[in-house]
């Protein structure tokens, strides 16, 4: 059973209103600045979130808590020294935090393992440390279910020239590491898990409560501890139960809400993956980083592994968020027709990840944040005279003087906030998508590959006499209460009724009377704190289009991909 710790009112909100989903922000200096006030208004800010996670029965046991930083070269160089570890210069080199068994001959086995894989993929291993920890601060659940926490340390070889190319041989680790370790039969390590592998991020984590991440993770009360962005996250777990792994940051995102088209999203990932071609990865290496979305995690873990896998395979961070979670173009008329155009052509090559979702995402580099489509999960920002920006689940996470805010905005449906911190410079949502609509001619290849049921010559059909009504509502399953109850309140007030009674109908596997075929499936998600959407007074942000025939490479965009026939609705005719 699941209470929740509220703190008392502080800031500018007050948390007994706002207490059932996670709390996600980030802080990020506009220009690049790295320092340690980062880590410490990011801790500052998780704190006060406090009240939007979950605890189990035990108070000082939470649902997870963490942050995610870029690598802090200072702090690294400094304890690696200890450790006998000889670091080259920064971004020369990866650090992966990973998960692992307390048992020291399973945890032995593992290291080697790591060993033998880092080294067939033509990598210098530096070495490994041990993460001091302060494990006095937490539970007996979290403690019970604690894994052994580790670094190890990769030089970066000559031969990868860039950043990105280095990014995706420790992804090859990563994936590497994830199938043969966890998952295999003999001797495996069951605590195994990379909470990351970056030369640019690093992310520590665990089934913490937000005042516990600093005073566990000792690391980061290192005033050489320093970054120049961060994202913090506080769970309330829905989906799944609360793990160490389990917690945010994830890779690449935070996120608050739920992912309710899960299952569709990683069944047609894995179908789609026979066709993956890519020029980022060879085909050997390609092979090593499938399947794509690794099951065991949340639906906001296997979010992040998709769009870990689009940025690495060559596209940018925000245009693969924009892949994974279009803005409502379908019915939206002003909507800049380039803009449209390449909604509609990605549409033809991967379905959206529907919320409610308020995610917020970084590479190292660019960090930024978006809505999906129905806008049903908070995001506000401010922006500050001395180049901060810093974003959260509400107003009055950080004390921040009047007098030194240039803006005060929230992110509104579909809509992007984007940081380059390398350029030093807050991107606006209409410049980052302009640039990315035009990047190829996704209207011409659409007009001409694209047919719709109006393109195609009609066969001559027959008109057929009509049925009985009884006979068609025996063919399409009505019964007498869907008639009194449903059909007589729509056709007599026109009215939607609404009902909550419980439904102690069999589900149609355990039925023992003949069922429609569309009564085997069943929608699975997260039934918490989602308002119903009304199909038509909300048609802006629904869709019902689908398409026919073979799709393309998701990797690779061309005009063949665009070789499909469109339907507007599944039902093709009365």
């Amino acid at each position: 059973m699941k209470h929740y710790s509220l703190p008392k009112k502080q800031g500018l909100y007050d948390p007994k209103f706002e207490k059932d989903n996670c709390g996600i922000g980030f802080i990020a200096n506009i220009k690049g600045k790295k320092s340690h006030k980062i880590i410490t208004d990011a801790i500052q800010i998780l704190k006060n979130l406090t009240h939007r996670g979950g605890v189990g029965s035990e108070e000082n046991c939470g649902d997870g808590a963490g942050i995610l930083t870029q690598i802090p070269h200072k702090f690294m160089e400094k304890v690696c020294k200890i450790e006998g570890i000889n670091l080259p210069p920064k971004k020369q080199y990866g650090v992966g935090m990973f998960f692992c068994s307390h048992d020291k001959k399973i945890r032995t086995n593992t290291i080697n393992k790591l060993t033998n894989i880092i080294k067939e993929e033509n990598l210098h291993l530096l070495g490994f440390r041990s993460v001091p920890v302060f494990t006095g601060c937490i539970g007996k659940t979290s403690k019970d279910s604690m894994p052994f926490i580790m670094q190890l340390f990769i030089k970066r070889p000559e031969n990868l020239k860039t950043e990105e190319d280095f990014e995706r041989k420790l992804f090859v680790v990563n994936k590497r590491a994830e199938k043969e370790i966890r998952y295999i039969k003999e001797n495996n390590d069951p605590y195994f898990y990379f909470v990351s592998l970056s030369c640019k991020t690093i992310v520590y984590k665990g089934m913490l409560t937000p005042e516990q991440v600093d005073d566990f993770y000792i690391d980061l009360l290192d005033l050489d501890f320093e970054s120049a962005l961060a994202l913090v996250h506080s769970r309330f777990s829905t989906n799944t139960f609360p793990s160490w792994e389990r917690a945010h940051p994830n890779r690449y995102i935070i996120h608050n809400g739920e992912i309710n088209t899960i299952k569709g999203n990683v069944n047609w990932i894995k179908a789609r993956e026979k066709m993956f071609e890519t020029d980022a990865f060879d085909k050997e290496d390609l092979q090593k980083i499938l399947p794509v979305i690794n099951e065991d995690g949340s639906d906001s873990a296997m979010l992040d592994n998709y769009i870990q896998m689009l940025n690495l395979c060559g596209y940018s961070l925000p245009k693969a968020i924009m892949m994974a979670i279009p803005e409502p173009w379908e019915n939206d008329q002003n909507m800049d027709k380039a803009k449209r155009d390449f909604y509609a052509y990605n549409s033809l090559m991967g379905e959206a990840w529907d919320g409610p979702a308020a995610i917020s995402f970084t590479d190292g580099d660019v960090i930024g944040a978006t809505l999906d489509r129905n806008g049903l999960r908070p995001a506000r920002y401010y922006v500050t005279k001395d180049d901060y920006v810093i974003l959260s689940s509400e107003v009055g996470v950080l004390p921040i003087k009047e007098e030194n805010v240039v803006k005060k905005h929230r992110l509104t449906p579909g809509k992007m906030l984007l940081i380059d911190t390398k350029e030093g410079k807050i991107i606006e949502d209409s410049q980052i998508k302009e640039k990315i609509a035009h990047e190829n001619p996704y209207g011409k290849w659409l007009q001409h590959n694209l047919l719709t049921l109006d393109d195609l010559e009609d066969s001559q059909q027959t008109e057929k006499e009509s049925l009985p009504i009884l006979t068609r509502q025996k063919a399409f399953g009505y019964v007498k209460e869907d008639i009194d109850l449903t059909l007589k309140d729509i056709i007599e007030k026109g009215e939607d009724p609404i009902g909550a009674m419980g439904n102690d109908a069999p589900l149609a596997v355990f039925s023992k009377k003949p069922q429609l075929l569309y009564n085997y499936f069943k929608q699975l998600f997260a039934q918490v704190t989602n308002p119903p959407i009304d199909a038509i007074r909300e048609q802006i942000v629904t869709s019902t289009i689908c398409y026919l025939g073979s799709e393309g490479n998701l990797l690779k965009p061309n005009e063949k991909n665009c070789k499909r026939i469109k339907l507007n609705t599944p039902i093709l005719t009365n």
